[in-house]
């Protein structure tokens, strides 16, 4: 289907990028899109965890496959002000030294578009539903409190990959997090250190033990936080510490974990300590054939747009996750965002434009699915 359209998807990206909104501070990102949709006659549903939903019903049935389309409000927290400058390579950048926040208000803004032009133009669809959710950032939680069964759709899109346009996510990770307390014995390090028994000195042993970093080209490990002590003559009776392990193969994945808990075993052990470990799901992981409907919907939807698809592996998590992981089918597609997270993060204009086509192509491609 050609563009017909004048985008104003830019001034809205720039307006949405400027208000920070930092995981469980998203109501001031939340209220704009509530307005926006509220102008075009959409009615907009909260859940108790803040996540939005509005329908874009049909005109009339006529088949075809309704589709959920989703993003996320929350940004990383910004370390600084956030002004959006568009600058003359045809980049938009934050010009004050922090994240910009592409993720993933680039989708935010591609989505409210496209329901402007959907309902201003009249183009026909199978129906639409619009998700925007809360707390992505910090473990999917806005996606894991959502209702699933409130949705009509059966097929999801969720645009939250950095990287070129055209990359669909084949794969992405399974995760488990690792939260863990050594205890030992406190003691004057000084006077009588003998009598003490190091918490931290456990810690440091077994993390010495681990294999962290990139484990495989699907696996990975990190500690990611460390905390112990009182005051630099005592010696710690307690030491605290945050680890991660991810692996796009789930029998690799447990392999790892065991892995870690024994090296944290063995350290308490040689300390003479004790250890105390918890685990927890961050999220299932998934994989898809390029043959899966809606793998195949993403892959036309991009042919329509102009853009060779790209299947990509990928070894991040994403509220895509949680849909999968709950029977709901979701397609996780590239936006063009890059250097997530980072004072240098950036996106297109070009890009911006080109996911709005993506997005109209395929809600154009549902209708007939």
């Amino acid at each position: 289907m050609g563009a017909t359209w004048t985008s104003g998807v830019l001034d809205l990206f720039v307006e949405l990028a400027a208000i920070p909104s930092p995981s469980g501070e998203e109501e001031p990102v939340a209220k704009v899109i509530r307005s926006y949709l509220g102008d075009l006659g959409l009615a907009v549903e909260d859940d108790d965890a803040g996540n939005l939903l509005a329908r874009i019903e049909p005109a009339e049935r006529n088949g075809g496959t309704s589709i959920f389309l989703c993003a996320h409000m929350d940004t990383v927290a910004p370390v600084g002000p956030i002004e959006p400058v568009v600058a003359e390579d045809g980049f938009v950048r934050n010009g004050a030294g922090t994240i910009l926040g592409a993720d993933n208000k680039a989708t935010v803004a591609v989505l409210l578009e496209s329901a402007r032009l959907l309902l201003s133009e009249g183009r026909p669809h199978a129906g639409v539903e619009l998700l925007f959710t809360v707390e992505e950032e910090v473990g999917l939680q806005g996606a894991k409190a959502f209702d699933h069964t409130r949705l009509e759709s059966k097929l999801g899109f969720v645009y939250d990959c950095s990287g070129p346009v055209g990359g669909i996510v084949r794969s992405a990770p399974y995760g488990k997090t690792i939260d863990v307390v050594f205890k030992g014995r406190s003691a004057h390090a000084g006077l009588a250190p003998e009598e003490g028994r190091s918490a931290i000195a456990a810690a440091g042993r077994a993390i010495a033990d681990l294999r962290l970093g990139r484990i495989d080209e699907e696996t990975t490990a990190n500690v990611g936080l460390i905390e112990g002590g009182t005051g630099r003559n005592v010696v710690p009776d307690r030491c605290s510490l945050a680890a991660e392990a991810r692996s796009r193969d789930e029998g690799k994945l447990a392999e790892l974990v065991q892995e870690i808990l024994d090296a944290f075993t063995f350290a308490a052990a040689v300390a003479e300590c004790e250890v105390e470990t918890r685990i927890s799901e961050t999220y299932a992981g998934y994989r898809f054939r390029p043959d899966d409907p809606v793998f195949a919907l993403a892959a036309s939807a991009l042919r329509g747009a102009g853009l060779e698809p790209n299947p990509i592996d990928v070894g991040g998590g994403a509220d895509a996750n949680v849909f999968n992981a709950r029977g709901v089918p979701c397609v996780n597609l590239a936006n063009g965002m890059m250097q997530v997270h980072t004072p240098s993060e950036h996106i297109a204009v070009a890009d911006l434009e080109t996911m709005l086509a993506v997005t109209l192509e395929l809600v154009d491609a549902a209708r007939h699915a």
